[in-house]
């Protein structure tokens, strides 16, 4: 597996940032973030449980722009899949 780099979010230490990857085999994005807060899972578990291997994570407005163009790279390796 290859991770393709899209960007971290600009306005936090370089330690700790949310950051943004595409698997180049499956066009998945990969999202790193900050975990929830209690309530804001509780919120999530309002419409379904979070299975043990799943995670519900908070990544920032201001990444729109790299998750944009992250989505976009997968979209077009897909379609020529």
């Amino acid at each position: 597996m290859s991770l393709l780099f899209f960007g971290k979010d600009p306005e936090t230490d370089e330690d700790h940032c949310p950051t943004v990857w595409v698997d180049d085999e499956n066009d998945d994005l990969v999202l790193q973030g900050w975990k929830i807060d209690g309530a804001t899972e509780n919120k999530c578990l309002q419409v379904g449980p979070i299975s043990d291997t799943e995670a519900v994570i908070r990544v920032p407005a201001r990444m729109v722009p790299q998750i944009r163009k992250a989505c976009d790279a997968a979209e077009r390796s897909a379609e020529l899949r």
